[in-house]
């Protein structure tokens, strides 16, 4: 986990630093759509759209923009029809790579995929080749300066955390994606507040790169952010605190 949390803590500070913005509500904008087209457009009964409409509003998405998004996605306005789509492949030091997204151009998004990792050092994978070593989880996250550790750990595990860990900050809470929401309702109950949670790959085992590996992979990451029909990207690098520091300078 340490791996993919590294990562999503330079995706934040990346989203503050820098005019990354609006790719962020595009991305968001799609996820709120899909769920909503897949699920119906109430978030009370409808759990992926719930996480994302509280995402974007996390990130201070205007309420117009995600009402638009729902009403896109159950058919009320006319929008673009999304696909989501999985791809496997490898970074530099044969990091493995999980890369989700939604596009509305199959051709488009593989073709420029593959650039994206061929100009980095990596490249595709096959299905199955990499999906093996992921789970899919709930994190939750909660900044460690607003509470003691002790506080957060029995809550998380009266609540049915599957784990609680600390990194960087925050308290990780990791879930099955079954109780994932269960779990967010009751540390509210408990009076734990939490920063975002999401649904994740998460590596089984994680993979240490160093040196100018570890500087090309961060740069295939932030590449593979930028583009607009990707979602998530997953990991199971363990990157080098040194470049981390660097790269979050």
């Amino acid at each position: 986990m340490a791996g993919h949390n590294k990562w999503s803590q330079i995706k934040r500070k990346k989203a503050v630093n820098d005019q990354k913005r609006g790719k962020m509500f595009t991305k968001l904008i799609r996820e709120i759509t899909v769920a909503a087209r897949d699920g119906g457009g109430d978030p009370d009964y409808n759990p992926r759209l719930r996480l994302a409409v509280d995402t974007a509003k996390q990130e201070n998405m205007p309420l117009e923009n995600i009402e638009r998004a729902i009403k896109r996605g159950t058919g009320e306005l006319e929008g673009v029809n999304y696909e989501e789509l999985s791809y496997e492949g490898y970074g530099p030091s044969g990091v493995a790579l999980f890369i989700q997204t939604t596009t509305d151009n199959q051709n488009r998004t593989v073709a420029e995929l593959r650039h994206i990792l061929d100009k980095h050092g990596g490249n595709l994978g096959t299905a199955g080749s990499v999906a093996w070593q992921f789970d899919r989880k709930g994190q939750i996250f909660v900044d460690a300066s607003r509470y003691h550790e002790e506080a957060v750990f029995e809550a998380a595990l009266l609540a049915g955390a599957e784990d609680v860990s600390e990194s960087a900050g925050e308290f990780v809470v990791t879930t099955e994606v079954a109780s994932f929401h269960d779990v967010q309702n009751q540390l509210r109950e408990a009076g734990v507040e939490f920063e975002r949670a999401e649904l994740a790959m998460i590596p089984k085992n994680l993979m240490a790169v160093t040196g100018s590996d570890a500087e090309r992979l961060l740069k295939l990451l932030d590449a593979l952010d930028d583009h607009d029909d990707v979602q998530e990207v997953s990991s199971n690098a363990d990157i080098d605190e040194a470049v981390m520091a660097e790269a979050m300078s």
